[in-house]
C-alpha cells in the first residue's frame, strides 16, 4: 500500500506540473493579458509566438517541455515500472490540456508530451520531431505537424524502438489526447481555414 500511495502521489504531482500552463502565466506576467483571449485563443507556444514574440514563445516551449521531463523523472524516483512511467507522461499532458489552475482551459499538450516521452524513448522523440519539422516546413501548418507526429509516436516506439508495452500504451493514450486537443484545428484544416505559420490569427 505504501508503494502504491507513492505512485499515486507522483501521478497527482505530474498532473499538477502539467497544469502550470506557462503560456498563460508568462504572457500575463509580461504583457498583462490572458493569452487565451488573443490570437487563436490557445495557451501554447505557437499562439505566444504569433502574439507575443519569439523570445517569450521559446521560453514557454522550453518550460512546457521541462515539466514533462520532470514529471517522468519524478516517477522514476518511485518506480521504474513502464506502466507508471508512461502514466506520469500522460498525466502531465492531461494537466497541460486541462489545467486545474486555469479553469481546465489549457494548451494542446505537444511540448509537454515531447518532454515526457523524451525521457522514455529519446530515439522515438527525435524521429517524430524530425517529422514535425518536415511537415511544418512543407505546409506551414503547425497543427498538421503536431497531429502527424502524435500519431506516429506510438508506432515509432512500438515498431522501431521496441519500447515496453506500458509505455507504448501511454503513447497511444497521449496521441488520442493530442488529436482531441487539436480537434478544432483539424476541422479548420479540412475546411481550408487553418492559419499557417508566419501569419497572424484573425
Amino acid at each position: 500500500m505504501t508503494g502504491l500511495w507513492r505512485v499515486e502521489t507522483a501521478l497527482v504531482v505530474a498532473y499538477l506540473l502539467g497544469s502550470l500552463t506557462f503560456a498563460t502565466i508568462l504572457v500575463r506576467a509580461v504583457r498583462g493579458i490572458d493569452i487565451r483571449t488573443v490570437g487563436s485563443g490557445n495557451a501554447g507556444g505557437t499562439n505566444v509566438l504569433r502574439t507575443s514574440g519569439k523570445g517569450l514563445a521559446l521560453l514557454v516551449a522550453l518550460l512546457d517541455i521541462l515539466k514533462g521531463v520532470v514529471a517522468v523523472l519524478l516517477m522514476t524516483s518511485v518506480t521504474y515500472d513502464p506502466r507508471w512511467l508512461g502514466a506520469a507522461a500522460v498525466a502531465a499532458v492531461l494537466g497541460h490540456v486541462f489545467p486545474v489552475f486555469f479553469g481546465f482551459r489549457g494548451g494542446k499538450g505537444v511540448a509537454t508530451a515531447v518532454g515526457g516521452f523524451a525521457v522514455l524513448s529519446p530515439g522515438s522523440v527525435l524521429v517524430i520531431v524530425a517529422v514535425f519539422v518536415l511537415v511544418v516546413a512543407a505546409t506551414r501548418y503547425v497543427s498538421l505537424g503536431s497531429v502527424t507526429a502524435a500519431c506516429l509516436l506510438p508506432l515509432t516506439m512500438g515498431l522501431v524502438f521496441r519500447a515496453p508495452e506500458g509505455e507504448v500504451v501511454a503513447a497511444v493514450a497521449t496521441a488520442v489526447l493530442l488529436v482531441f486537443s487539436h480537434r478544432t484545428n483539424i476541422g479548420r484544416l479540412l475546411s481550408g481555414t487553418e492559419s499557417r505559420l508566419g501569419k497572424k490569427d484573425v
